[in-house]
C-alpha cells in the first residue's frame, strides 16, 4: 500500500545482529541487536530521513507513509552480524528496476550526497571524541567517506583520481560518473561485478548519509540544528 514503509529484516548468522532496511527509500537503514530494536531505530531515524526526501523532491510521498511492513527476512553475513549493516541481498535488490524506478532510486542516492555536502559544510572541523578520545575529526570522515566509494566505482569500471574530491568540480564528475555508469550498467543488464545495481545504490547511498548523521552528531557548533 502507498502508506506503508516497506522493511527488510537482514539477520546476521550468529543472531548478533540485525540490519532494518528500507528498501524503497536508499540510505534509509539502520542496525540493532535484535529484530525489534532494529525496526525502532530505523523508525526514530525517519525524521532526518524527510530531509533527504525533500530534498529529492519525495517529502509528501515520504510524509504519507504511516505504517510499517516487514516484508521479508534473509540472512546476512557475519559482517551484518559484527557491523550491524547490511552487507547481503535480499529478494528486492535482485529484482529487476525499470528505467523510471532506476531514476527515482538515483535521485534519492543524489540527495543523500547533497545533505552530505549541506552537513560538512556547516559542522565543526573537530568532532567530539569518545569516551576515550578517539574518534575522527570531519575532514577525515568526508575522505574516508568518498574515497570507499570512488573503491565501489571500480566494480562500474571507474577510475577516479584520488584527488576527485579535492575540488567541487572533480567531486561532481566523479559522482556524475558514478550515475551514468549505473544507467549504462543498467541498459546493459549488467551487474556491478558481485553487487546489484540497486544494492550499489542503497549501500551508496546508507554509507554517505551514516557519515553525514555522524557529522551531525559529533558537531561541536553550538545551536548547529
Amino acid at each position: 500500500m502507498a502508506n506503508q514503509l516497506r522493511v527488510t529484516l537482514e539477520i546476521g548468522p550468529k543472531g548478533k545482529k540485525v540490519a532494518a532496511v528500507a528498501p524503497d527509500w536508499p540510505g534509509l537503514e539502520r542496525g540493532a541487536k535484535t529484530e525489534e530494536a532494529a525496526l525502532e531505530r530505523l523508525q526514530s531515524y525517519l525524521p532526518r530521513y524527510a530531509q533527504v526526501a525533500k530534498l529529492a523532491g519525495m517529502d509528501a510521498e515520504f510524509a504519507d507513509l504511516s505504517t510499517v511492513d516487514v516484508v521479508e527476512h534473509y540472512p546476512g553475513t557475519g559482517s551484518t552480524d559484527f557491523w550491524g549493516i547490511s552487507f547481503a541481498f535480499s529478494s528486492i535488490d535482485k529484482q529487476d528496476l525499470s528505467s523510471g524506478a532506476l531514476e527515482r532510486e538515483l535521485t534519492l542516492m543524489q540527495a543523500c550526497w547533497a545533505f552530505f555536502d549541506a552537513v560538512r559544510g556547516r559542522v565543526s572541523a573537530q568532532m567530539q571524541k569518545g569516551p576515550r578520545g578517539g574518534g575522527r575529526d570531519r575532514d577525515h570522515i568526508v575522505d574516508h567517506t568518498i574515497h570507499v566509494e570512488q573503491i565501489w566505482a571500480q566494480k562500474l569500471g571507474l577510475h577516479t583520481p584520488s584527488d576527485a574530491d579535492r575540488t567541487d568540480e572533480g567531486l561532481r564528475a566523479h559522482r556524475d560518473a558514478y550515475c551514468n555508469a549505473i544507467r549504462a550498467f543498467h541498459a546493459e543488464g549488467k551487474m556491478a561485478r558481485t553487487w546489484s545495481l540497486r544494492y550499489l545504490i542503497r549501500h551508496t547511498a546508507y554509507h554517505t548519509l551514516d557519515h553525514a548523521w555522524e557529522m551531525e552528531d559529533k558537531d561541536l557548533t553550538v545551536g548547529v540544528r
